[in-house]
């Protein structure tokens, strides 16, 4: 494995770059530690791609150096950088059994029978293939030939790390979620370095200890899942992560107070101060998760009216109206339908304040 650093590297596909929107990879200055497991994630367009070719080599990036463990990797080809890639759709030999799908990359690097025996055989019962393991690949379902694949990346001990490139977006939702859990306890058993690219936020979220997530060719903010849920650094990405994602409100500071179209929101002390010194391009965001919706005004409360409640079962989402903004609330169950008018109840812990889309925080 490989603690992996990028040092100030950015990418333009464009042979003459002129300025930041010509780059689809902006400046990018960041170490990941061995052992880790992380996750690349973002919208389609954002980079995450071409950050992975780049660790991989398929890239050369325009500006900057690519380091495992300190030694200069930037202009090697994938096969000097002893990675295991991943991709999309599973890269197999239909003919061969799933034993030599397994054996392939050892074989190619001299293993011996023996050794190589012993690791397929490990691999194999850590993704649940011992059972398949004299079938030819090309009978198997698309969830066991993606097995093969993952298979073929772990195989290698000697690996710097394994890069994953969307492996699990033409599985089927429930064999999706297997894969995700056995991925995550071969993690747990192996401690490799393991990158996996996603644009699926229940993907990242479930899989990775560090979620990277990336926005218009930048990282916006590194973090744990609970990181970025509870304080994301970025507007984008409280808006990204979650579902339904952040509410955010313009709004206006005013004492301890901001102040929505009229409408007043007690929030904390410290983050008011912060607020009211700028004033401008500020908004308030806050979890539907964390929004209490009540049938009687409470203290702290403010008047919405009700727009729609949708279903999900375990909950219901509620959408309002405040003061010309909407938004929602997310209802627990048991708790009752609110009519067509409600109160809402801003929880102050649980309140963020953003100025031009960062959010503000005590120094």
């Amino acid at each position: 494995m490989a603690r992996i650093t990028l040092d100030k590297v950015a990418h333009s596909y464009l042979p003459n770059p002129k300025d930041d929107t010509d780059y689809a990879l902006r400046l990018i200055d960041n170490i990941w530690d061995d052992g880790g497991a992380y996750a690349l994630l973002g919208p389609s367009g954002c980079g995450k791609t071409t950050l992975l070719n780049i660790i991989s080599g398929l890239l050369a990036p325009s500006k900057g150096r690519v380091l495992f463990d300190g030694k200069d990797v930037t202009r090697l080809p994938p096969e000097k950088r002893n990675i295991a890639q991943v991709f999309q759709f599973p890269v197999l030999y239909d003919t061969m059994t799933v034993f030599d799908n397994l054996a392939f990359p050892l074989k190619n690097r001299g293993f011996s029978k023996d050794d190589a025996k012993k690791r397929v055989l490990e691999v194999a019962d850590i993704l649940d293939l011992t059972d398949s393991l004299k079938k030819k690949a090309a009978r198997l379902s698309a969830d066991a030939k993606q097995k093969i694949s993952l298979g073929r990346g772990l195989v290698r001990e000697d690996v710097a790390a394994i890069l994953f490139d969307e492996p699990l977006t033409v599985i089927d939702p429930h064999l999706k979620w297997q894969l995700r859990c056995k991925l995550k306890e071969v993690h747990e058993q192996l401690k490799l370095t393991l990158i996996y690219v996603t644009h699926d936020q229940v993907e990242a979220l479930t899989f990775a200890e560090k979620v990277i997530v990336m926005y218009e060719g930048g990282i916006v903010q590194i973090g744990t899942p609970q990181e970025l849920f509870e304080n994301p650094s970025h507007k984008f990405v409280g808006y990204f992560i979650g579902s339904p994602g952040m509410n955010f409100l313009p709004c206006k500071i005013d004492g301890n107070k901001a102040f929505i179209n009229g409408s007043a929101i007690e929030i904390d002390d410290g983050i008011a101060a912060l607020g009211e010194k700028l004033n401008d391009n500020l908004e308030l965001g806050i979890r539907p998760l964390y929004l209490q919706v009540h049938a009687k005004a409470v203290e702290n409360s403010v008047p919405v009216t009700v727009k729609s409640i949708e279903d999900h079962g375990s909950y219901r989402i509620v959408t309002v109206r405040l003061a010309g903004n909407l938004l929602r609330a997310r209802l627990p169950e048991g708790s009752p339908n609110p009519s067509e008018k409600a109160w809402l109840r801003f929880p102050k812990d649980w309140i963020r304040l953003f100025h031009n889309d960062k959010l503000l925080t005590r120094q």
